[in-house]
């Protein structure tokens, strides 16, 4: 059987426009036009939803990592974003730093160390 690849992933919030703008700015400054926001050929779905909450109360649950080849341009541009910082760690296998989206989401860029 041949292992599933990952296409694209369903954000519900109370506030998809801010929501929307705020993955771009951060994520995708090169997008235009509406739909979906591709993430280097992973799509990510912003939707409005009336069924979630406006602040995710378990952002730990699923953590969305980026891998990165420059740590510190890629962490001055989601602070140009406001991107809320959780934390960041240099570790064994390389550099790790967790944020949230304006909805409490939480996601990770990891720089790997060369060796790891």
């Amino acid at each position: 059987m041949t292992t599933l690849k990952p296409g694209s992933m369903l954000l519900g919030t109370t506030r998809p426009a801010e929501l929307r703008a705020w993955y771009i700015k951060a994520l995708a400054p090169e997008s235009t036009g509406e739909g979906a926001i591709d993430l280097g050929g992973f799509l990510l779905v912003i939707d409005g939803r009336d069924d979630v909450r406006p602040h995710n109360d378990e952002p730990g649950r699923m953590i969305l990592n980026f891998h990165v080849d420059d740590f510190d341009v890629v962490e001055a541009r989601l602070d140009a974003a406001g991107a809320e910082w959780i934390s960041v760690e240099d570790r064994a296998k390389g550099r790790f730093g967790t944020f949230a989206d304006p909805d409490g989401n939480y996601l990770q860029i990891i720089e790997w160390k060369k060796d790891a």
